[in-house]
C-alpha cells in the first residue's frame, strides 16, 4: 500500500487515536473480491481450502488458506456464505492467482468464479465503536456477513478484525465509494491513510499475502492455524502435509511480530540475527516506524513482522539487525 505523505501529523494522530478509542475508516478498495456461484460451489471450495466451508450457513464466514498439493499457501482469504453464492475477500493482487489456481480444478463442476474487484470497492471501518456506528449488535461475531440493500445502494458488511479492534469491511459499488466515505466522515468518523493502515496491520500481527505470506510457506508457518485451519473437515488439497505437520507438533519457522530500537525501517528481506549478531534466525517481511499518540515527535522504534526460526519464536526472545554497520537490538513480541 502506498504512503499518503501530504497528510499532516495532526490528522494522522487523530485517525490513530480514533482507530484505537472510537472509530476510523480506511479506503481499501484494492482488495480482492471474488464471487463463486453454481450448485457445486460449497463442495468445490471445501475441497481446496483449509477451513470448514461446508459448515457455513448463510450470513456466516471464516478465514481460510487456499493450499496447493504440497500444503503450501496459494492464497489467504475470508470466505463469506450468502444464500446463492460464496464470496472470497483477500489482500490486493490475489485475484489472478486465486482464479488461476481454482480454475484448473473446475472440470464438470457447476461452479463459476466471478471477479468482482473491478465493480466493487471496499471501506474498512474499525474501532471499539464500529458496530455501534453501523447499527450492528455488539455481539456480531467475526465472519458475520450482512447485506443491506436500498433502491440506490447495495452494501455487504463483513466482520473481520484486521487491525485488532472490531472491524467491518464494507463492499460497495465503486461509483458510490466516495459517497459512502463522505457520509461516514460527515458523522465524525476519522479517515485514516494507507500508511496508518499498514502500521496498524503490522502492529496487530495481521499478515499480508504476497508480502508476509507467499507460496513458499506451509500453512502452519503463517501462524494463523487457529483462525484458518480445521483438522476435522476431511480431505482437501494439501491436507496430508498439514495433518502430518500437526502430528509432529511444531514448525521449523513461523511468522512473528518484532520491535527494534531504531528509527531506520528495515526493508523486506533484511536478515534477523540472534542477540549476539552471530547466527541468522529469520528475515523481515514488513516493517514500519512505531506511531504513537503525538505524531509531532520522532519515533525511535520500529515494529515489524518476520519469519523466525523455531528456537527464536518465543516472546521476549532477544534478536538484532545489522544495518549500516550497526547492531540494532530488538525483541520478538
Amino acid at each position: 500500500m502506498s504512503t499518503v505523505s501530504s497528510t499532516s501529523p495532526k490528522t494522522v494522530s487523530e485517525a490513530l487515536n480514533a482507530a484505537r478509542t472510537s472509530v476510523a475508516v480506511f479506503d481499501v478498495s484494492d482488495r480482492t473480491q471474488i464471487e463463486i456461484t453454481g450448485a457445486d460451489r460449497v463442495r468445490f471450495l471445501h475441497s481446496f481450502t483449509s477451513n470448514d466451508i461446508k459448515g457455513l450457513k448463510p450470513g456466516q464466514g471464516c478465514e481460510a488458506l487456499v493450499t496447493n498439493l504440497k500444503g503450501k499457501v496459494a492464497a489467504h482469504v475470508f470466505v463469506f456464505c450468502g444464500e446463492k453464492s460464496l464470496w472470497l475477500d483477500g489482500a490486493p493482487g490475489q485475484q489472478e492467482a486465486i482464479i488461476g489456481h481454482l480454475g484448473k480444478f473446475v472440470l464438470i463442476d457447476d461452479v463459476q468464479l466471478i471477479l468482482r474487484s473491478d465493480e466493487r470497492g471496499e471501506l474498512f471501518v474499525t474501532g471499539p465503536l464500529a458496530a455501534q456506528l453501523l447499527q450492528l449488535d455488539q455481539g456480531t461475531v467475526i465472519g458475520t456477513t450482512i447485506q443491506r440493500d436500498t433502491e440506490s445502494l447495495s452494501i455487504h458488511i463483513r466482520r473481520v478484525d484486521l487491525l485488532g479492534p472490531p472491524g467491518f469491511l464494507l463492499s460497495v459499488p465503486r461509483q458510490q465509494i466516495e459517497v459512502v466515505k463522505l457520509s461516514l466522515c460527515g458523522l465524525g468518523v476519522a479517515e485514516g491513510t494507507r500508511e496508518l493502515f499498514e502500521y496498524l496491520r503490522i502492529d496487530a500481527g495481521y499478515p499480508l499475502y504476497g508480502v508476509d505470506i507467499t507460496d513458499d510457506y506451509l500453512a502452519q508457518e503463517v501462524a494463523r492455524t487457529k483462525q484458518c485451519v480445521s483438522f476435522n473437515k476431511g480431505c482437501y488439497l494439501g491436507q496430508e502435509t498439514i495433518a502430518r505437520l500437526d502430528a509432529l507438533g511444531h514448525t521449523n519457522r513461523e511468522l512473528r511480530r518484532l520491535r527494534f530500537e531504531s528509527s531506520v525501517v528495515p526493508v523486506q528481506g533484511t536478515v534477523i540475527y540472534d542477540q549476539a549478531g552471530a547466527a541468522e534466525v529469520g528475515v523481515i517481511t514488513s516493517a514500519a516506524i512505531e506511531m504513537k499518540g503525538d505524531m509531532s515527535q520522532a519515533s525511535n522504534s520500529v515494529i515489524a513482522l518476520g519469519v523466525v526460526k523455531r528456537p527464536s519464536c518465543h516472546p521476549e526472545t532477544p534478536v538484532c539487525l545489522l544495518l549500516n554497520g550497526q547492531k540494532i537490538s530488538g525483541l520478538v513480541r
